[in-house]
């Protein structure tokens, strides 16, 4: 593949995918909790589920961003048959406890090439690195501490995601904050068939890469790996 003088990366199934055992435990939590009507440890995780699918749907539609505490509220409802038995609810300390359960049980590297891969365009000199990421129930303020433990963050230029800007992918005015950033003073001349974003959902990264007219590679959802970027 031709080299490229910025490379920007999605998180989620690209570079990092999540702990198993977080997402176990924070349904335990939630199905011991907040479970008015005792339903089943399974039927909460399947709610987890449905509720990341259907805010990553909306976000995708709209190009906005649904909150974190939004999200956790709405598991909370759709648990208790959809009412909103908010009243008691501390969310400042809920979520501070999710974000402590997330650095106990942390998120891993997709495969042993991402740090690799990252490391060899760093010390390459040629490029510079990003990450572009859509939030849902991690802010992005967790995200750079798990990249930071990840030793990741030095790898790249700069991250934005979605909760931070109230933007998320495809919405080209994400796409274009990303070529905004890139520093200037590393390519003083840079143009959009000279850089690429890389990710694994074929609506959020490639359409929204395209529409902002850059270049795109689809990875880990296909037949392709991110070691196609060597």
């Amino acid at each position: 593949m031709e080299p490229y003088k910025h490379y920007s990366f999605d998180l989620w199934l690209t570079l990092i995918r999540s702990n198993p055992q977080f997402k176990l435990e924070r349904a335990r939590i939630f199905h011991s909790r907040f479970n008015t009507f005792h339903k089943s440890f399974e039927e909460v995780a399947t709610i987890f589920r449905q509720v990341d699918l259907m805010v990553n749907g909306i976000n995708e539609k709209t190009g906005k961003n649904i909150d974190a505490d939004e999200m956790y509220l709405m598991v909370i409802s759709v648990i208790n048959n959809y009412q909103p038995v908010f009243t008691d609810i501390d969310m400042e300390e809920l979520c501070a406890e999710m974000d402590a359960l997330l650095f106990n049980y942390q998120p891993l590297l997709y495969g042993g090439e991402t740090r690799e891969l990252l490391v060899r365009l760093k010390e390459s000199g040629r490029s510079t690195v990003s990450l572009l990421s859509n939030t849902g129930f991690i802010k992005g303020v967790a995200l750079r501490k798990v990249l930071q433990n990840l030793e990741l963050d030095s790898l790249l230029d700069f991250q934005l995601y979605s909760d931070e800007v109230r933007l998320s992918k495809p919405n080209v005015k994400f796409f274009e904050l990303m070529i905004r950033t890139i520093d200037r003073n590393i390519h003083k001349e840079i143009g959009l068939h000279e850089i690429v974003h890389i990710g694994d959902n074929p609506v959020a990264d490639i359409m929204g890469a395209e529409a902002a007219g850059i270049k795109s590679v689809l990875i880990n959802s296909n037949h392709q790996t991110i070691n196609c970027l060597i």
